[in-house]
C-alpha cells in the first residue's frame, strides 16, 4: 500500500503566516517527547549534540511524535555524511546541521541529505523507515522534496559568512546559536550581550537577503520576542530539561525555601 509522508519543516514555514514557535528535546525520553508533541507547539528539536540521544532513541521519539500535529527536526551531532544518513535513514525528514561557518560547510550538509548524482546520500530506501520500507513511491527520485535541512551559524566566521551560506542551493533556512556565538565572540554564558545580539541581528539581514527564512534559540522571553520583531521566522522558546529545571527550582523556593538559594542566570 503506497503510503505518504509528512510535509517538511520547510513547508511548514511557508505555509505559515507567523513564526513557528518550538522546544527542544534533550531528555533521551520518547515519553516525554510526545508530551511535548502535544502541547500545541509548532516544531521540536530533537537534539543529539548536546543531549544523550542514540540513533536508537531518535527513532522512538520521531515515533512518538509522528502521530501529533508537530514538525520534528533533529540536530546532528556534527556535519558528518554518515551520521546524517543514518538519521534521515531513520525517518527523520528535517535536519539542523550545526557548526556550519562557511559556504563549503553549507555545500557539504547539502551534498549528505541528496542522492547521487546531486549529492552523497547512501541508498538504502528498501531497508529503512525513511520511505517507509519502499511503501511510499517514488521516493528515491522525489526525496529532495521530503527532506528538509536547516544550518546552524554559531561562530563569528558563520556571521561574517551568513549570506554566502543562506546562498546554497539545497539550504532551507538558518539558524542561529547565541550561546557557542557568546563564546565566539568571548562572551562566554552572555547570550544577551549587546555584541551577541548585533551579530544575530547581522545574520537575521544576510540570510533574509538571501531570501531564505531565520530562526533563533531565546529562552528569554523578551530576547525571543525581540528577535521576532527582528524577522525570526522560527524560534527555540524552551527545552524540556529547562522547563523541568527551573519549575523544580521554583517549587523549591515555594516549599523549602531554605534548601535553595535564588540566583541571576546569564546562560540558558
Amino acid at each position: 500500500m503506497p503510503l505518504r509522508l509528512n510535509p517538511t519543516f520547510r513547508a511548514a514555514l511557508a505555509a505559515s503566516d507567523r513564526p513557528l514557535a518550538g522546544i527542544w528535546v534533550c531528555t533521551g525520553s520518547p515519553l516525554v517527547a510526545e508530551i511535548c508533541a502535544g502541547s500545541g507547539l509548532d516544531w521540536t528539536l530533537i537534539d543529539m549534540e548536546h543531549a544523550p540521544h542514540s540513533l536508537e532513541s531518535v527513532l522512538a521519539q520521531l515515533q512518538a511524535v509522528a502521530a501529533y500535529p508537530i514538525t520534528p527536526v533533529v540536530r546532528v551531532p556534527s556535519n558528518d555524511a554518515v551520521v546524517i544518513k543514518q538519521v534521515l535513514d531513520l525517518g527523520a525528514q528535517n535536519i539542523l546541521v550545526p557548526m556550519v561557518s562557511s559556504a563549503a560547510d553549507a555545500e557539504s550538509a547539502v551534498s549528505a541529505v541528496r542522492y547521487p548524482p546531486r549529492g552523497r546520500r547512501g541508498v538504502g530506501s528498501a531497508l529503512g523507515r525513511s520511505a517507509r520500507w519502499n511503501r511510499v513511491d517514488g521516493y528515491l527520485a522525489d526525496a529532495d522534496a521530503h527532506v528538509s535541512l536547516i544550518v546552524q551559524v554559531e561562530t563569528a566566521a558563520g556571521v561574517d559568512a551568513a549570506g554566502e551560506i543562506a546562498a546554497v542551493d539545497g539550504v532551507d533556512g538558518v539558524f542561529v546559536g547565541p550561546s557557542d556565538l557568546a563564546a565566539s565572540l568571548g562572551v562566554l554564558g552572555q547570550q544577551t550581550h549587546p555584541d551577541v545580539i548585533a551579530a544575530v541581528h547581522r545574520t537575521f539581514e544576510a540570510v533574509r537577503g538571501e531570501g531564505k527564512p531565520v530562526g533563533v534559540n531565546a529562552f528569554d522571553p523578551e530576547a525571543a520576542q525581540s528577535y521576532l520583531e527582528a524577522g525570526a521566522s522560527f524560534v527555540l522558546v524552551a527545552a524540556d530539561v529547562s522547563i523541568l529545571a527551573r519549575s523544580s527550582e521554583a517549587l523549591a523556593a515555594r516549599w523549602s525555601p531554605a534548601a535553595i538559594a535564588e540566583t541571576e542566570r546569564a546562560s540558558y
